[in-house]
């Protein structure tokens, strides 16, 4: 007996593709789109594809790794080699030279406040102890 619907769109070769547009940052819609489905199709094909949801799996993770070194890098300051471009009477002449980028404060809280949030959380909790009494008085109608 034939299934219901549509027959799939799904192509083997969607597993790698949806990788590396995974890797490149691209969310679940922007998939879809590329391959011309629905978002809901793509959740389909997860679930059907045990390959297709691990492979989006993975791109997501290098795609987070990325940016977590990134931050990271920021929030520790860092330097890279770069060449600066000058015109000396229309003659160019490029310099290389290191750039410094500093620590970032911000940064610096955003990752600690993730990573270890016991420590660097806004919210601090007070824990108060001792006894309370509470003396409840009934009043007659007429009171």
């Amino acid at each position: 007996m034939m299934p219901a619907g549509r027959p799939t769109k799904f192509k083997h070769e969607y597993i790698e593709q949806a990788k590396k547009l995974a890797q490149l940052g691209a969310t679940d819609k922007e998939i879809a789109d590329f391959f011309e489905v629905t978002d809901r199709t793509i959740n389909r094909w997860k679930l059907e594809s045990d390959e297709f949801c691990q492979s989006l799996r993975m791109g997501k993770s290098f795609a987070d790794d990325r940016v977590e070194r990134a931050l990271y890098h920021r929030a520790t300051g860092y330097s890279h080699e770069a060449v600066k471009m000058f015109n000396a009477g229309g003659e160019i002449i490029s310099e290389a030279y290191t750039e410094h980028y500093p620590p970032d404060t911000t940064a610096a809280i955003f990752w600690l406040k993730n990573r270890r949030p016991k420590e660097w959380r806004d919210k601090t909790e007070t824990e108060l102890t001792g006894n309370v009494t509470v003396n409840l008085v009934r009043f007659s109608d007429e009171q």
